[in-house]
């Protein structure tokens, strides 16, 4: 089981997964930061001084953590970030479901009529941060530029 969990092309499968969910999850909310910025302020999570700063920041972060998986780059720093991201997204959204309290999550748009999916969200974001801890666990580099950076 070890060999399969440690393999090295799922590593490389999961960086690419990880890598491209967390791209594409951040150009709607690089391109429109007020909606984004909305959306957070509906979570009632954070204090009103940190939602413009978050909501500016947070995109960007997922921006090139995600191009750093795909491309093979900071792949320790980037899936430890991420399995970070997807453990305080999931304590929000779980709050919020225990609140009882139904809201666009933000997670690939910032449309405040967005399908809300519930449980779903919180199933997703569990396999994506057991597969950002793979990577981050069994990272060998294969695949990566970071290979070739690497002084032998």
């Amino acid at each position: 089981m070890r060999e399969l969990i440690s393999n090295k092309w799922l590593v490389a499968l999961f960086r690419l997964i990880v890598g491209i969910t967390f791209l594409y999850a951040s150009l709607d909310k690089i391109v429109h930061p007020d909606q984004f910025a909305r959306i957070v302020y509906n979570y009632k999570i954070l204090p009103g001084f940190l939602i413009n700063i978050f909501a500016i920041t947070l995109p960007w972060m997922e921006l090139f953590c995600g191009l750093f998986l795909i491309l093979g780059l900071l792949v320790e720093s980037s899936s430890l970030l991420i399995s970070l991201l997807l453990i305080s997204f999931i304590i929000a959204l779980s709050l919020n479901f225990l609140r009882g309290v139904d809201i666009a999550c933000g997670c690939f748009t910032t449309d405040p009529n967005a399908k809300k999916e519930g449980a779903w969200l919180l199933i997703r974001d569990l396999v994506l941060l057991l597969m950002s801890l793979q990577i981050l666990i069994f990272n060998r580099d294969f695949l990566s530029l970071q290979k070739i950076f690497r002084k032998k």
